[in-house]
């Protein structure tokens, strides 16, 4: 027997638009890198933002997710909260992130858990920052300067394609 594949049911991120998202769905893109949970500098005369290593203090960085998701606004002050308006005007999601993706008419990659059905394969690629973070805890804001990335701007080398 053939299978048409025309005419099988594409998935809701080649169909929907950002806005037009349930909130499951929306919360599904999320593939669990927390690159976007990594505290960023900006430059006040240029406006160039830059990543640093220093996590936020609510991320588990064994799971890469948030230790009190419900609550991080309230906890965390300057935490921004992913909207579809917010995902349109951000200029610092990662290349990787699958709201900025969608935004560009891309698809998903292999290691998303949408894609892959399993939610370690982000790890297993090499995408999250788990591993590869320390704390903000306890550390001055000056000192921040000091963590400067530039990894989680950029797409794994043998990731592009």
């Amino acid at each position: 027997m053939i299978v048409d594949d025309t005419s099988r049911e594409l998935p809701f991120w080649k169909t929907r638009t950002l806005e037009d998202m349930t909130q499951s769905q929306w919360e599904s893109l999320c593939d669990g890198c927390a690159r976007c949970c990594l505290n960023k500098l900006e430059d006040w005369d240029t406006g160039e933002i830059v990543w640093t290593d220093v996590a936020c203090t609510l991320l588990d960085g064994t799971s890469c997710r948030c230790k009190d998701y419900d609550n991080r606004a309230t906890i965390v002050p300057d935490c921004i909260q992913l909207t579809p308006g917010e995902v349109r005007t951000l200029t610092w999601l990662p290349p990787t992130c699958a709201y900025r993706l969608v935004r560009e008419g891309k698809d998903l990659y292999w290691w998303h858990p949408l894609v892959s059905g399993d939610p370690e394969t982000v790890h297993q690629a090499g995408i999250s920052v788990r591993g590869r973070t320390i704390p903000e805890d306890g550390m001055a804001l000056e000192d921040y300067e000091n963590h400067v990335v530039f990894w989680p701007g950029e797409m794994p080398e043998d990731r592009k394609g």
